[in-house]
């Protein structure tokens, strides 16, 4: 009795050594984080009051600018269908993109089919292909996603196909040793070791997604978060400019963050394995 209360002291203090090991990291990286943006937010602070207004601005014009605009509702009437549209184009891309990177990898016939043509549209500029989307689509929210759909697509596929086609053949051969069925290979193991790459490809696809959307804006018709860009910018509003443009790098590293989470949820040895 007395050697297993003493394992389960050592047990309890080796937890509590570790908790507080890592406790410890996220608060030494709270405050690098914190001492890097005040730093940059600083240097912005000062180049900026030495430059004319007309061609930069300040972080406090910025935060005044971004104030007025919450507070008229004029930011959120340019970015609530801008993230409609988001939301529809990285839906689409997910699902589309995932079942096509599983179906070539797992699928030879389906790889030699459809991998020239995928290689093609990939190797497109897919700036070249607004004017056609356009004229097929129109300029409403169809058009939007279509393009949103073509930038966020092939991060998602292909990082799913290496996943799928990079999972250890000797997993594969112990399952078929135990005669596991198609489904319990992909279920036990395929799927769980291709999901870092899913998620990577995700957060990959985001970003591009984000882009996608500023440039479908731009493109298509007269509203959402790019056409405010180029509003603003065109008539010399640097500061009121910067506020979209901060709120979208803002926006696309809380979806990373939030997609790190979701990560860490599903394929925790992936999350362990990166924060090592």
């Amino acid at each position: 009795m007395i050697i297993v209360r003493n394992s389960n002291v050592s047990a309890n203090g080796s937890i509590g050594a570790i908790r507080g090991l890592l406790a410890s990291r996220m608060m030494q990286t709270a405050a690098i984080r914190a001492v890097s943006l005040i730093t940059i937010l600083i240097i912005w602070q000062v180049i900026g009051r030495s430059v004319d207004p007309v061609l930069f601005t300040t972080p406090v014009a910025v935060a005044k600018a971004a104030v007025t605009m919450i507070g008229s509702g004029e930011l959120w009437t340019y970015l609530a269908p801008s993230l409609l549209v988001l939301a529809y184009g990285m839906a689409l891309a997910c699902i589309i993109g995932i079942a096509a990177g599983l179906l070539l990898a797992r699928y030879w016939m389906f790889d030699v089919a459809i991998s020239p043509l995928l290689t093609f549209l990939y190797s497109i500029p897919t700036v070249a292909l607004v004017p056609l989307i356009v004229m097929w689509v129109g300029f409403d929210t169809g058009a939007k996603v279509v393009i949103l759909f073509l930038f966020a697509f092939f991060p998602v596929a292909i990082n799913t196909y290496q996943g799928v086609r990079g999972v250890d053949s000797k997993l594969l051969e112990v399952g078929q040793a135990f005669r596991c069925s198609e489904r319990q290979l992909w279920t036990n193991i395929i799927l769980p070791a291709a999901l870092p790459f899913i998620m990577t490809g995700l957060r990959l696809a985001l970003g591009r997604g984000l882009i996608g959307m500023v440039l479908a804006d731009l493109y298509t018709a007269i509203s959402g978060i790019g056409y405010l860009i180029v509003r603003t910018a065109n008539t010399y509003q640097i500061d009121r400019m910067f506020v979209p443009v901060v709120l979208l790098g803002f926006l696309g590293v809380s979806l990373t963050w939030l997609l790190r989470i979701i990560e860490a949820r599903v394929a925790p040895w992936a999350a362990r394995k990166d924060n090592d």
